[in-house]
């Protein structure tokens, strides 16, 4: 049984902070490629950070230098440290993985979800 389950997530003020966090049962996650994602009603799941072929992190441009994305492989946990938030920040955040050949991720690839959880930022 393979389990994602996202916690940390909440109502906050703009320029506050958050850290979500994401504990995985059933595989390790040094084994795959973790990542974050988010969605804002009716509009499609879009990647905020994502561990990418060889070990690199990637963030989308709406979150860089704002949001830092780490991984614990001993506690089989992943987070992201949401800072300076903006009401545009407000979505349904996942933590999902990748199928992992070797140091290559391939992105969408037998992708595994997390069921979500809320962060809303007010202005």
């Amino acid at each position: 049984q393979v389990h994602l389950m996202e916690s940390g997530g909440g109502s906050v003020q703009a320029g506050g902070s958050l850290r979500l966090s994401c504990a995985v049962s059933g595989y390790s996650i040094s084994s795959r490629c973790m990542g974050w994602f988010r969605q804002y009603p009716g509009k499609e799941r879009r990647m905020v950070a994502y561990i990418d072929t060889d070990g690199v992190t990637t963030y989308s441009d709406s979150v860089k230098g704002r949001f830092t994305f780490s991984q614990d492989n001993a506690e089989n946990t992943l987070s992201l440290e949401m800072n300076s938030l903006k009401p545009e920040d407000t979505a349904m955040y996942y933590c999902a993985s990748d199928l992992r050949r070797g140091s290559a991720c391939l992105r969408g690839v037998n992708r595994r979800w997390g069921q979500g959880i809320q962060v809303t930022v007010s202005s």
